[in-house]
């Protein structure tokens, strides 16, 4: 029987992993997402399975490889949290999620964008103050009068698009390489024209370390039209935060929204007495700009079909690898 020390599996998601467990695993749940200090736990594994932000660097790799583990898989998508070169360099293979149900972050990325749109932010905050005067900060524009623009037109902002177009809304896309449903789908365009023309612009790239950091500067925010909503919910990394502050200082942004940040290995998971407790004073500030700017937990993908999915592909990755020595899902 194969053991599987699985970090950070959260007790709601226990059910889950047993029901979908049609192989047999054996499963050891570690609450804690994988750090330096409990490694240990998956000392007498035959495999390690991760999430996002878990630390998977040289120095946990090479414990795993001297416990003579081979199979260190994650069940996310992205797998910047990885260290590629010391997993070849220890004979290690890495796997991961290559997708899940599109609508799990679409849906997310979908409800900040109506949520700021719409200024329901600035409404509620106003209303839990005791103050329902009705000011011009509440003004809106209707949905199906307006244009999207999706950045990164792959399955979860193709996705996002067309829950805007089911409200009338005018939706373009810039992707360098669109597939096929993209152009059928969106009117894609250049960046230029999409970030001038948009309402609400969302972020769907993924991050490549070194490569697109802060994609999101202060010219992007120069092109967009003035008063547009931005949403990020793909990586914390590719948005420079004190481009978006500047801009909505200058009121060249209305908003901005997001379910990621930089620096999530040492805030997420935890409760802290107040934000001037948080380890990044970048996200001080982003709290501080609160109704303004709007943060979630990185909870996008947090939905059940999502996580079934996720759970399903990882345990076939498992039953690939532990079978034939390798899984279509190999990060390489």
């Amino acid at each position: 029987m194969v053991k599987i020390t699985a970090y950070g599996v959260r007790e709601l998601e226990e059910p889950y992993f047993q029901r979908l467990n049609t192989n047999g695993f054996e499963l050891t749940y570690v609450r804690e997402l994988l750090t330096h200090e409990n490694v240990g736990a998956a000392a007498d594994a035959d495999a390690v399975l991760v999430r996002g932000n878990c630390v998977v660097d040289r120095q946990n790799l090479q414990q795993f490889a001297n416990w003579g583990i081979k199979a260190v898989f994650t069940r996310s998508v992205g797998y910047n949290h990885m260290d590629l070169q010391a997993a070849a360099d220890l004979g290690i293979t890495l796997a991961r999620v290559p997708g899940y149900s599109p609508y799990a972050v679409a849906e997310l990325a979908f409800t900040l964008g109506m949520t700021m749109f719409r200024h329901v932010n600035l409404g509620i905050t106003q209303t839990q103050q005791a103050n329902f005067i009705v000011n011009d900060a509440l003004f809106s524009k209707e949905i199906h009068t307006a244009t999207v623009g999706i950045v990164g037109a792959g399955r979860i902002g193709l996705t996002e698009g067309k829950l805007y177009q089911g409200l009338g809304a005018h939706v373009l896309g810039y992707d360098p390489y669109p597939s096929a449903a993209a152009e059928a789908a969106l009117d894609l365009v250049e960046l230029p024209q999409l970030l001038a023309q948009s309402d609400i612009v969302s972020i769907h790239v993924p991050y490549f370390p070194g490569k697109n950091d802060d994609l999101v500067d202060a010219d992007f925010i120069k092109q967009m039209k003035p008063g547009a909503v931005l949403i990020n919910t793909a990586r914390g990394e590719l948005v420079n935060v004190s481009a978006v502050l500047a801009g909505l200082d200058s009121g060249q942004i209305s908003g901005y929204g997001a379910d990621v940040i930089r620096d999530e290995v040492a805030i997420l998971g935890q409760a802290f007495a107040s934000a001037a407790d948080l380890p990044s004073a970048e996200v001080q500030r982003l709290l501080a700009a609160y109704p303004r700017v709007l943060i979630t937990p990185h909870v996008g993908s947090y939905t059940e079909p999502a996580l079934e999915d996720m759970i399903r592909i990882s345990y076939q990755n498992f039953q690939d690898f532990f079978a034939t020595g390798h899984t279509t899902n190999e990060i390489k």
